[in-house]
């Protein structure tokens, strides 16, 4: 039980611990992408205005004026290897182009554009206006000349960003490698406490019920005793000793019940070895037999349905006590003139037991509480006079015990069905 704990806190943990890296490596990963490309696109705005004094003198002479590098004014910044510089009049026809790279897409007439073209390759483009004086009339307002492009290769920052994505998911890795390894150590320094009042707890309710067992045999035979001799007993006193002996077996019952639920919490494992092959379908038989006087009583119909033979490895008596629970609890809530059918099946290698009734039936909310210990609802099932409050939770440890489990399903008014799946000797 405490091992499944410790995984489900270790599971949650590294999620928990997933999500903050992963919000933290998205974090990172987009400031560290957007300042690369602020960057480029500084770069690339300070290329293109370097270029803008020369805009009249590539007009003039187009390409043989660039061919004199010691001239241009951009030549210690410009990388033609990797960038464009490009020159456009008014009407938006190249003038002159410098550089490796080539660009398939047209220019767009506007004063100051950015933009990144993604085919034929990841590119990024910086577009400023030129604008020129009249050197005859310096009071008439510039007059568009045309406009310079710059460009730049994205490979660069594309290899940058995958370094940069490696590197924090290895870190990621890394850290939830170190996470786990920490988280083991944390969860089973979590989970100690916890289990040492657990085991203190079950401790106690063994040793407990196992002290109050002598002193209820003792005042179970007193009263035994007094009873057989009734001329010693005042009239009045009858009633008296027979709430005393009732009251005595009930806290009888109740404590046998605990101590066997506090021994199977233990880890019984080396009991495996008692076990023995069992007829499921002999069990059943049995305690049908054994319950039939308690149904006519009742007049209820038990139905029987054996679709397969099955048999499992286990203790007889416990088998016996988890189904007798199972269908006395049945006969019990089921009013008269009503049904409880039992079927026996197999899928695969479970073996599938299910008491079905027609009985007053347990509320939706009400059956994820059937199997707790003591449990009762006034609108659902009360717990029968005599009886423990315990008889589901034995009958769900007893299955648990035997590597199976039990589900229940129920509609108020119309009964309840429970079923059990062991898994079948091989």
């Amino acid at each position: 039980m405490f091992q499944g704990l410790r995984w489900r806190l270790l599971w949650y943990q590294l999620t928990v611990m997933a999500a903050i890296l992963s919000v933290f490596g998205i974090g990172v990963y987009v400031f560290f992408s957007r300042n690369l490309y602020r960057q480029l696109d500084q770069k690339l705005q300070t290329l293109a205005q370097a270029a803008t004094p020369s805009f009249a003198q590539v007009k003039a002479k187009g390409n043989r004026y660039l061919d004199r590098v010691n001239e241009v004014p951009w030549r210690d910044i410009f990388n033609r290897e990797q960038q464009s510089l490009e020159w456009f009049d008014a009407e938006g026809k190249r003038l002159a182009r410098r550089g490796t790279l080539e660009l398939e897409f047209k220019l767009k007439l506007r004063s100051q554009t950015l933009e990144q073209i993604r085919k034929p390759g990841q590119v990024r483009a910086y577009t400023v206006s030129v604008f020129l004086r009249d050197s005859s009339d310096p009071k008439q307002p510039p007059i568009l000349h045309g406009f310079i492009r710059a460009s730049q290769s994205m490979e660069e920052i594309e290899r940058v960003q995958r370094q940069l994505l490696l590197g924090l998911g290895m870190g990621g890795v890394i850290s939830l490698g170190l996470a786990s390894i920490s988280g083991i150590w944390l969860t089973q320094k979590a989970v100690e406490p916890v289990e040492r009042s657990f085991n203190y707890l079950k401790q106690f309710t063994a040793d407990a019920s196992h002290e109050l067992r002598g002193p209820l045999t003792a005042i179970k035979a007193s009263v035994q005793v007094m009873r057989n001799h009734p001329e010693r007993i005042h009239p009045k006193d009858t009633k008296k000793l027979a709430a005393i002996a009732n009251a005595t077996t009930q806290m009888s019952q109740l404590t046998q019940d605990l101590l066997f639920l506090a021994r199977t919490d233990t880890d019984v494992s080396h009991r495996t070895q008692e076990w023995i092959l069992i007829s499921l379908n002999k069990i059943l038989q049995d305690l049908l037999e054994l319950l039939e006087p308690f149904a006519q009583n009742k007049e209820i119909t038990l139905n029987c349905q054996w679709l397969a033979k099955v048999s499992v490895v286990g203790d007889k008596a416990q088998l016996n006590r988890l189904f007798s629970n199972l269908l006395e609890n049945a006969i019990q809530y089921t009013p008269s003139g009503g049904t409880v059918d039992i079927r026996i099946s197999q899928y695969n290698r479970f073996a599938i037991v299910s008491v079905k009734d027609t009985g007053i039936g347990i509320e939706q909310e009400y059956l994820s509480s059937v199997f707790n210990r003591f449990w009762r609802a006034d609108k659902a099932r009360s717990r029968r006079e005599g009886g423990s409050g315990l008889g589901l939770a034995i009958a769900q440890a007893i299955a648990q015990h035997h590597g199976g489990k039990i589900t229940v399903s129920s509609k108020v008014g119309f009964g309840s069905c429970f079923e059990v799946r062991l898994p079948i000797a091989s």
